[in-house]
C-alpha cells in the first residue's frame, strides 16, 4: 500500500494520473480512485505519399491511448529530409508533449539509412538518426505497406493468430506488399522482404514498369506477384490497393490465379476500401508501442 501509494503520489504530482470521486461506502473509509491523464503525452505521425505526381505528407498527432487530437495533410511540388524536419519541428512547438516521433514512408530502411524509396530525394538519408538526434525523443521511420498491414490487422480483432498480405498497385510506381505471418510483421533479413516488384517475372523492371501501367497486361502481372505470395506464405486474405486495382479486377486476378494453385489454397481477395486510414492506424500504434515495450510483460508483435 505504501509503495503504491508513494508512486500514485509521484503521478498525481506530473499530471500523468487524475484522482477522481472517491468510491461509493462499503462500510469502511471511502476508497480513492484514479484515471490515468491520456493526454498528459503525445505522439506525432507523419507518412509520407508520392502518387500521380502529387507529394504530400499527411500527419496526426495522438494521445496517449491513440485518439487523434491533431491532424492535416501538406501537399508540396518537393519532399526531402528537409521538409519532413520542418514539419515535425511545428508540430513538436505547437504541443509540447509529444514524446515519440513515427514516420512512414514508401520505402525500406537498412541500418537506419532509407536505401529503397519512391521519393529519390530520401534515397540514403540516415532521417531516424537525424531527428532522434535533433528532437532528443524516441524516433521510428518504417516501410508504408508494414503499417498499412499492421493497421489492417489491428482493426480485424482477430481471436486466434493469422496470416495476412496487404498488396498495393499504385499508379507510377512498382507495387510493394506488407506482410503479417502468425500475427506477426515479417521484414525478412535486411527488411526487404515485401519487395514484390523485383520477384523474378521474367522481364525488365522497365517492362514491367510498363506492362502494370496497362490494363491488359495488369491482370496477368498481378496474378502472378498473388500466386508467388500465396505458394510462399499461404495467407488467409489477401488485400489489394492502389490506384491500378478496380473492384471487378478481383475477379479476373482470382481466376488467373486458379490456374496455378489449386482452389482449396486460395486466400480471401479483397480491395481495401480506406488503406490511408489503415496506414495511420498503423503508424499511430507502431510509434505508441515504441514507448511502452520497456514498460510492459507483453510479447512484442512489431
Amino acid at each position: 500500500m505504501a509503495t503504491c501509494g508513494n508512486i500514485l503520489n509521484e503521478l498525481l504530482e506530473t499530471g500523468e494520473v487524475i484522482e477522481t470521486e472517491l468510491e461509493a461506502p462499503n462500510g469502511g473509509r471511502p476508497a480513492r480512485r484514479f484515471i490515468y491523464n491520456a493526454n498528459f503525452s503525445y505522439i506525432a505521425c507523419v507518412y509520407v505519399k508520392a502518387e500521380g505526381g502529387i507529394h504530400s505528407l499527411t500527419y496526426a498527432v495522438a494521445n496517449s491511448v491513440g485518439i487523434p487530437v491533431d491532424n492535416g495533410c501538406i501537399e508540396a511540388e518537393l519532399i526531402d529530409a528537409a521538409a519532413i524536419d520542418h514539419l515535425i519541428g511545428t508540430l513538436i512547438e505547437k504541443h509540447n508533449h509529444i514524446k515519440a516521433i513515427g514516420i512512414g514512408i514508401p520505402g525500406l530502411v537498412h541500418q537506419g539509412v532509407i536505401n529503397v524509396c519512391d521519393i529519390k530525394e530520401l534515397i540514403h538519408v540516415p532521417l531516424e538518426a537525424q531527428l532522434r538526434e535533433k528532437y532528443e525523443i524516441e524516433v521510428i521511420v518504417e516501410n508504408d505497406m508494414n503499417l498499412t498491414v499492421y493497421g489492417f490487422y489491428k482493426k480485424q480483432d482477430y481471436e486466434v493468430d493469422k496470416t495476412i498480405v496487404v498488396v498495393t498497385f499504385t499508379k507510377d510506381n512498382f507495387p510493394g506488399s506488407g506482410i503479417m505471418i502468425d500475427g506477426h510483421i515479417h521484414r525478412g533479413n535486411t527488411k526487404f522482404a515485401g519487395e514484390i516488384s523485383f520477384l523474378p517475372f521474367g522481364i525488365s523492371r522497365e517492362e514491367q514498369f510498363m506492362q502494370l501501367n496497362h490494363h491488359d497486361t495488369f491482370i496477368p502481372l498481378a496474378a502472378h506477384t498473388i500466386t508467388s505470395l500465396i505458394s510462399v506464405i499461404n495467407p488467409e486474405t489477401i488485400a489489394l490497393t492502389g490506384s491500378q486495382v478496380e473492384e471487378e479486377d478481383v475477379e479476373h486476378i482470382y481466376k488467373k490465379c486458379l490456374d496455378v494453385i489449386p482452389e482449396e489454397h486460395m486466400p480471401q481477395l479483397i480491395v481495401l476500401d480506406h488503406p490511408d486510414d489503415d496506414y495511420m492506424t498503423g503508424l499511430i500504434a507502431v510509434t505508441l508501442e515504441s514507448l511502452t515495450y520497456n514498460l510492459q510483460l507483453v510479447e512484442k508483435r512489431w
